[in-house]
């Protein structure tokens, strides 16, 4: 069966890094738009930054531009997340997901067919 995992998250300063890495088995990362959301305790899943299948093609959440970079290797089947200037308002769990859409991607989770179980990102000092 189809099956994301997410590494990479733990606890950072403010002002910090880290990468996220999604990988994927038993099926190919490069046929599907990959997704990254997050949900804080207490509030609705929202949609993080988003990269298509065929051009690469990516969409960032406004509160998130010009601090993260999703980018995608497909020798390695993995998409990556790279979340530089954290803030404490970014700790949440991060999900990555994949979805069926041809050369585009969105920031709806309902459009997303399958899903990782998530990592824990926690920003403080």
């Amino acid at each position: 069966q189809v099956q994301l995992v997410e590494s990479g998250g733990g606890l950072v300063q403010p002002g910090g890094s880290l990468r996220l890495s999604c990988a994927a088995s038993r099926f190919t990362l490069a046929y599907y738009a990959i997704g990254w959301f997050r949900q804080a305790p207490g509030k609705e899943r929202e949609g993080v930054s988003c990269i298509s299948s065929s051009d690469g093609n990516t969409d960032y959440a406004d509160s998130v531009k010009g601090r993260f970079t999703i980018s995608r290797d497909n020798a390695k089947n993995t998409v990556y997340l790279q979340m530089n200037s954290l803030k404490p308002e970014d700790t949440a769990v991060y999900y990555c997901a994949a979805a069926q859409l041809f050369r585009r991607c969105v920031l709806m989770s309902t459009s997303y067919n399958y899903w990782g179980q998530g990592t824990q990102v926690t920003v403080s000092s």
